[in-house]
């Protein structure tokens, strides 16, 4: 091999990179791609594995539209809540976890992910802690946060009925107050997910209340740490790892080390 040459970037198949376009038409969010390098750093799966399961992104296509649909009929065409919804399936996928904590759960979308992944593995449990607000009119309103729920709505609104099954487990109100006594519940923690409060000190108390619960191998991610400075790669220096940041935007994440 010539020295002066580098190894090729990993790239999908074209059958993989082709139902990672169609989702991200369907859900109508063009930050949806799909991030190889950030799974396979959190995961350590083989490319080979991580792209056959990014195939598997052509069997949600109509739940996708099904939530486009929902959005644009609450007013808000453009909203998918995290960038990184494809990410999340494929994840939950390879690491098989029987326990996923998410905070923040909005319209639902990564709730839906999390959720069709579980029911293809046929195992798992995601528990999901969410604070709603509401919408104040009856029309969704230009400059009011998308997050808000439309009238009449649940948390989750926009996500398929049939996912409204045993294995989400749904908790109204506060992390502070509900996360302690649901982390003493479970007995291990394979993927959580901070998009609740993005405040240095709220990121910090959910990554600890949840560190203890943590797998080997196990994963944690965070959105939007823009906005909560030093707390996530805090945390991971605290594990002896290094967060990856999903491309360039602020999702970041680690894969908790096999020492734990």
């Amino acid at each position: 091999m010539d020295p002066r040459r580098t190894p090729s970037t990993p790239r999908l198949s074209a059958r993989a990179r082709s139902a990672v376009e169609r989702a991200r038409r369907a859900i109508g969010d063009p930050r949806a791609g799909f991030d190889l390098a950030w799974v396979r750093a959190l995961t350590d799966a083989p490319i080979e594995t991580i792209d056959r399961t990014v195939g598997e992104l052509e069997e949600i296509v109509p739940i996708a539209e099904e939530i486009l649909r929902r959005h644009r009929e609450a007013g808000r065409p453009h909203y998918a809540q995290i960038r990184a919804p494809f990410e999340l399936y494929v994840i939950t996928r390879l690491l098989r976890p029987d326990h996923i904590i998410e905070t923040g759960v909005s319209s639902g979308v990564s709730s839906t992910h999390f959720l069709l992944a579980l029911r293809k593995n046929r195992r798992g449990t995601l528990h999901s802690i969410d604070r709603p607000t509401f919408q104040r009119g009856r029309r969704f309103r230009s400059g009011e946060s998308p997050v808000t729920l439309p009238p009449g709505e649940a948390s989750g609104w926009a996500m398929p009925r049939t996912l409204r099954s045993a294995q989400w487990d749904l908790r109204l109100g506060s992390s502070e107050a509900l996360l302690p006594s649901l982390v003493e519940e479970i007995p291990s923690l394979g993927i959580f997910l901070h998009d609740s409060l993005h405040t240095p000190a709220h990121l910090t108390f959910e990554l600890e209340t949840v560190r203890p619960k943590l797998v080997p191998g196990g994963v944690a991610l965070a959105d939007n740490t823009s906005w909560t400075g030093t707390a996530f790669p805090r945390f991971a220096r605290r594990l002896g790892v290094r967060p990856k940041a999903r491309g360039r935007s602020d999702l970041v994440g680690l894969r908790v080390p096999p020492s734990l």
